[in-house]
């Protein structure tokens, strides 16, 4: 209701609010978008303009990339790799992210690897110390700790879960 009557007082007719994005009928002013982003700050929103969703949207690319398309696992920390591939610091990456996606970016990357992990289980070519080397775990105990922690579930019962959903091509 804030960031409606914000948008209404600097002259914007929105036509969507929700967590995060608004629709506006018309493209605002320079002044509007001033006065708008200035009374958004007071109010302790920030506003997102396209070239930080963009940088949000290479973030998760490279973390897709090199969770699921990596074969082999980079030396280098995850923070090191962002801020190396997209020339901005760790810390401002890290900010930007958790205020637009309300969540932090390791929690994203966790994620993603749990993500692959499930993959890997389902198609059932690796044992789970060949998955976690993969991934770059440190220890399957690990890998199944946060496993659990993510899907309620150990890796192993997720397994068993798989297996019973799948036929044999003989009794289909």
């Amino acid at each position: 209701m804030m960031v409606k009557t914000e948008l209404e007082k600097a002259g914007l007719q929105p036509t969507v609010v929700d967590l995060g994005e608004v629709e506006i009928k018309e493209a605002p002013t320079p002044s509007q978008l001033k006065q708008l982003e200035s009374s958004l700050n007071d109010l302790g929103f920030e506003l997102i303009d396209d070239q930080k969703s963009r940088l949000i949207e290479q973030i998760k690319t490279l973390i897709i990339e090199h969770v699921h398309y990596t074969e082999a696992q980079s030396p280098l920390k995850l923070s090191a790799l962002l801020s190396s591939k997209l020339n901005y610091d760790y810390g401002y990456l890290s900010n930007l992210f958790s205020a637009v996606e309300g969540s932090t970016i390791e929690k994203y990357y966790i994620a993603q690897r749990i993500e692959k992990v499930k993959e890997l289980l389902v198609y059932n070519e690796l044992s789970l110390s060949e998955i976690a080397f993969q991934l770059g775990y440190s220890s399957v105990a690990y890998l199944s700790s946060q496993f659990k922690q993510v899907t309620g579930m150990t890796p192993s019962a997720f397994k068993a879960l798989q297996g019973r959903k799948r036929q044999n091509l003989e009794d289909i």
